[in-house]
């Protein structure tokens, strides 16, 4: 490389509103490389530390009732893109055409929920402002009565019940269709964590209240040595501030839109 060429290389990067920056990734490996990719396209040094991982989950009886019945739902309501991914895997275990899902309606946690679900050509029709269980539960409340209605809600073993609840609470059937697991990865010996404990980073990123319990559950494999830069905290939204404050950690930057795009411009205002 000449050394023009270095030059206006070192003015590009200036240019980058995240560059020299150390930042965090505790998503799960199949899910780190997106956000670490929309931080380097600003420059940032992005440290995947995984502090959970996802795993396809199905009681079989369970799936055989659902599938059963999938064309007498009303709703099909899910509270993340994991649930998307993992119920259209079963589902076209069972079912060639996505026609056979019915003329059910669909109803989604947030944007980025919806966007996985739009992937299979299919139209979201209930999107809450805040992408909250709660605020879900409210939005279908106010479009309609849930007198009697069949609601099938898609979960992980880690959800809160607080939406079927209220679903409930509106006379609601609801039917609760596990289809993955998340869980804690062990840190003992990750290379990244070690470089994390040594140098520390500008920010860590959390996506989850599983991601803020599994880092708490592994403190002492993520306590930064003395002369380590000191992170700050960058939440994606309300559910998973509210655990981050549960458990006495600030929460100093939250994402305006719940998404990784939000966590991404979250960031780089504040660096900037």
């Amino acid at each position: 490389m000449t050394e023009r060429n270095k030059k206006t290389e070192s003015k590009l990067k200036n240019k980058k509103p995240l560059a020299g920056r150390r930042i965090v990734v505790t998503r799960s490996p199949e899910q780190a490389t997106e956000l670490s990719l929309k931080l380097k396209q600003f420059g940032s040094d992005s440290l995947e530390i995984p502090l959970i991982k996802i795993e396809p989950y199905v009681d079989p009886l369970t799936a055989a009732d659902v599938f059963a019945e999938i064309a007498r739902y009303e709703w099909l309501v899910f509270t993340s893109a994991n649930g998307v991914k993992y119920f259209f895997r079963q589902f076209f275990k069972q079912f060639e055409d996505i026609r056979s899902i019915g003329l059910l309606r669909i109803a989604a946690v947030g944007k980025g929920t919806a966007d996985a679900i739009g992937a299979y050509r299919l139209k979201v029709d209930v999107i809450p402002e805040v992408a909250t269980s709660e605020a879900l539960a409210d939005t279908l409340c106010q479009k309609e009565s849930l007198d009697n209605l069949k609601i099938l809600v898609i979960t992980g073993n880690l959800n809160r019940d607080v939406l079927e609840k209220k679903l409930q609470e509106a006379a609601a059937i609801v039917d609760r269709f596990q289809v993955y697991q998340t869980l804690k990865t062990d840190l003992s010996g990750h290379a990244v964590a070690g470089s994390f404990r040594q140098k520390g980073a500008d920010a860590v990123t959390f996506t989850s209240p599983s991601t803020v319990k599994s880092f708490l559950d592994q403190a002492a494999q993520l306590q930064p040595e003395k002369g380590a830069r000191k992170p700050l905290t960058c939440s994606i939204g309300p559910v998973t501030s509210e655990s981050m404050r549960k458990i006495g950690m600030p929460v100093d930057i939250e994402a305006a839109e719940h998404t990784l795009d939000g966590m991404v411009q979250a960031l780089v205002k504040k660096f900037s």
